[in-house]
């Protein structure tokens, strides 16, 4: 009898940890006009996120996507007031940049995180209203960038230690073009527009570099900020840059962002250079990073992440307890990116190197 008594209770055990590991994350969707969120719908379609609302003013938009995906019409809302009445774990904003604010300013003050794709903000100014509002109701802001799961990207930073002391990083990233790769007309309307988004391939490519650079410098600010910017492709892209480099110097470091709508494929590329050694990760989800340092080249196997996107992440964190220690998506690390964006606008405008308080 004590034997099935102790059967019983490891089973009931069991049971209790299985339905609390795959609890999932309830999400409003605010916005849907940036073309990331569709990795979100995907997502829920396959069962690992429960989508509570939705907001998008678009009808069409909305109709695309509730097609395109089976949505049920009482998902849809017609203002993000009303679907926060749905009382959601988190909140993901899928929309142009200069609407970031108005949402977080909605959600922080009913205690409801907010996690945004990528960047955070084009201003500073922007990105300090948040930090108070954060700070304020003692409630997080997240910014996701696809790059952070990465396999190979995160294999990196992990062994970032092996360069030693890093002198230069080098980031490439971007394609073809956002209307030759064949992003949708209303991720271009805002996209490909300098008002909306700050900027075109400036913004949209070098946030990436800025963030892997931030982390390799373990959260510090460069010293300076310096970008041009190229209209290579005015015809295609009359409202906005199609290729840029930003130059971020620190004390005995340099950081070199290399973002284009001109690339003739995609590219997202890092390399690392230090006294001891010299990383390279390339291209996305590669199960190799490249190492040459003093003994020669090798090619170092890259573990499985703990976490292999932001929902899995955010589901563990938010659901689960889990540590939240991916510092790359925290407020305190894209306030520095915001910084580094809006110093690289200011730097464009002024075709002058600005130096960072």
């Amino acid at each position: 009898m004590k034997y099935k008594y102790c059967l019983l209770i490891i089973f009931l055990v069991c049971v209790q940890h299985f339905c609390f590991a795959q609890e999932k994350l309830k999400v409003v969707l605010a916005g849907l006009s940036h073309d990331h969120v569709d990795g979100t719908l995907d997502k829920y379609k396959n069962g690992q996120v429960d989508i509570i609302g939705i907001v998008e003013s678009n009808k069409e938009l909305s109709e695309k996507k509730k097609t395109k995906y089976q949505l049920p019409d009482d998902l849809f809302f017609k203002d993000l007031k009303t679907a926060l009445q749905k009382h959601p774990d988190l909140v993901m904003v899928y929309n142009s940049p200069s609407e970031h604010l108005g949402i977080v300013e909605k959600c922080l003050p009913l205690h409801i995180p907010v996690m945004i794709e990528k960047p955070l903000t084009f201003s500073n100014a922007v990105a300090e209203k948040m930090k108070m509002l954060s700070g304020k109701y003692k409630t997080k802001v997240y910014t996701n960038f696809p790059s952070l799961w990465y396999t190979s990207f995160i294999e990196l930073l992990k062994r970032s230690n092996q360069a030693g002391t890093i002198s230069k990083m080098v980031m490439r990233g971007g394609h073809r073009g956002p209307v030759e790769v064949g992003c949708s007309k209303e991720f271009l309307g805002w996209l490909t527009d300098s008002v909306k988004n700050g900027g075109g391939a400036l913004i949209d490519f070098g946030c990436y570099g800025a963030v892997v650079m931030t982390e390799l410098m373990q959260g510090k600010a460069p010293v300076s900020v310096y970008a041009n910017t190229k209209h290579l492709k005015p015809g295609v892209y009359p409202r906005a840059d199609d290729a840029a480099t930003i130059v971020l110097e620190y004390a005995g470091s340099t950081g070199i962002c290399e973002a284009s709508w001109n690339w003739p494929y995609t590219i997202m590329d890092v390399e690392v250079y230090g006294n001891d050694g010299y990383l390279h990760a390339s291209e996305f989800n590669t199960p190799e990073l490249q190492v040459k340092n003093g003994k020669g080249t090798s090619t170092e196997t890259i573990s499985i992440p703990e976490y292999k996107d932001e929902v899995a992440y955010l589901t563990a964190v938010i659901k689960n307890g889990a540590p939240d220690n991916i510092k790359m998506l925290s407020l305190e690390r894209n306030l520095i990116i915001a910084r580094i964006l809006d110093a690289a606008r200011k730097s464009v405008k002024e075709g002058r190197r600005v130096v960072l308080q």
